[in-house]
C-alpha cells in the first residue's frame, strides 16, 4: 500500500509540473514548432541517447570491476538498455538502477557487490555532473542575467558539490566506528570503492573521460531537439543550461523525470533570454528520444534470458 501511495504521489508531481510547464504557454505556438520537426534530427537525438547508454556501459564495466561483480561490455550495454526501459515506468533512475541491481545479482555476483557497483555509478556520475556546472559557472552567469536564476543555480549546484566531495571524504576517514553502524558502513565502503576507481592511474582517466562525455551527449541530444524545430538556441548555450537541469531532473520526485525537466528547462530558457515556448518543446523531444530508447530497451528486456529467471533459482547468500 504505501509503495502504490508513493508512486501515486509522483504521477502527481509530474502532473502538477506539467501543469506549471504548460500553464501560460502558448499552445498554438507549441502545434507550430511540433509541425516544424524534422525527423531526421529527433532520429539523430536517439542515436545520440543510445550512445550515452554505451558510454555508461564503458564506465560501469570498469566501476563493477572493482565491486567483484564484473560486466562484459555486452552485458552492461544490455542491462542498461533494460534499466532504460525502467526509467519510463519508475520515480526518476530509481526504477532503472534497481533493475539493473537486480540483474547483476543474477550473473552470480552477491547482492553488497550489485548494489555497490550500481550506487558507485550513479554518485561518480553526479559527482562529474556538479564539477562540470562549477568550472562552467563564470559562463553560466553570463548567460544568465536574472539574479534569481543566477542564485537557484549556484544552490543547486553548492548542494551537489558538496554531498559529493562529502562522500569522497568520507570513504578516506580513518575512523573505526563508520564501518559499525548500518547503513554508514554500507555508504563508507561504497565511498572507498569510488576514491579507488577515481584516483586509480588505470582506471581514473577513463572513468573521467567517459563520465564528461556522458554529460556532454545530454547536451547534444538537447542540441538534435532544438535542431529539430529550428529553435534559435547554440550549442554554447545549451552547454550551460543542460548540466543544471540534469542535475535537478535527477531528483526522484516524478516519473522518468517528467514534470521536472519540463518545469526547469522552461524557467531556463526564461532566463538565458531564449523562448520558454521553445525550452518546453526541446524537453518534451528530450523526454520522447528517452522514451523511444527505453521501448527498446523494453524489447531487449522481452528477448532476454534474464526475464525468465526465477529468484527461487541458485540463491546465493552474501
Amino acid at each position: 500500500m504505501r509503495g502504490f501511495l508513493l508512486l501515486a504521489a509522483r504521477i502527481l508531481v509530474s502532473a502538477a509540473l506539467l501543469y506549471f510547464a504548460f500553464r501560460g504557454i502558448n499552445f498554438a505556438a507549441i502545434q507550430s514548432r511540433l509541425s516544424q520537426i524534422s525527423v531526421g534530427w529527433f532520429l539523430l537525438a536517439v542515436l545520440a541517447t543510445v550512445f550515452q547508454i554505451f558510454l555508461g556501459a564503458l564506465r560501469w564495466r570498469e566501476i563493477s570491476a572493482r565491486c567483484s561483480a564484473p560486466l562484459e561490455t555486452g552485458q552492461a550495454l544490455r542491462y542498461n538498455m533494460i534499466g532504460a526501459f525502467f526509467n519510463q515506468t519508475l520515480p526518476s533512475t530509481i526504477g532503472g538502477d534497481a533493475m539493473r541491481l537486480w540483474l547483476v545479482r543474477q550473473t552470480g555476483a552477491g547482492w553488497r557487490s550489485a548494489t555497490y557497483s550500481v550506487l558507485v555509478d550513479r554518485t561518480i556520475g553526479l559527482i562529474a555532473l556538479a564539477l562540470i556546472v562549477v568550472v562552467s559557472l563564470p559562463w553560466s552567469y553570463d548567460l544568465i542575467a536574472n539574479a534569481r536564476g543566477r542564485l537557484a543555480l549556484l544552490l543547486v549546484d553548492i548542494g551537489a558539490i558538496s554531498a559529493g566531495l562529502g562522500f569522497l571524504v568520507l570513504g578516506m576517514l580513518p575512523w573505526p566506528w563508520l564501518k559499525t553502524f548500518w547503513p554508514l558502513r554500507h555508504i563508507h565502503a561504497c565511498s572507498v570503492i569510488a576514491n579507488q576507481v577515481i584516483f586509480n592511474r588505470s582506471s581514473g582517466p577513463k572513468v573521467a573521460v567517459l563520465s564528461l562525455l556522458i554529460h556532454v551527449m545530454a547536451v547534444v541530444i538537447a542540441w538534435c531537439a532544438v535542431r529539430s524545430i529550428a529553435a534559435p538556441a547554440a550549442f554554447e548555450q545549451l552547454f550551460m543550461l543542460i548540466p543544471p537541469i540534469m542535475l535537478i531532473t535527477m531528483l526522484p520526485i516524478s516519473i522518468a523525470g517528467w514534470g521536472v525537466r519540463e518545469a526547469t528547462m522552461m524557467v531556463a530558457f526564461g532566463y538565458a533570454g531564449l523562448a520558454q515556448t521553445d525550452g518546453t518543446v526541446v524537453s518534451l523531444l528530450f523526454g520522447a528520444s528517452s522514451f523511444v530508447v527505453g521501448a527498446i530497451g523494453g524489447l531487449v528486456w522481452v528477448l532476454s534470458a534474464e526475464k525468465s529467471y526465477s529468484p527461487a533459482d541458485g540463491e546465493n547468500a552474501d
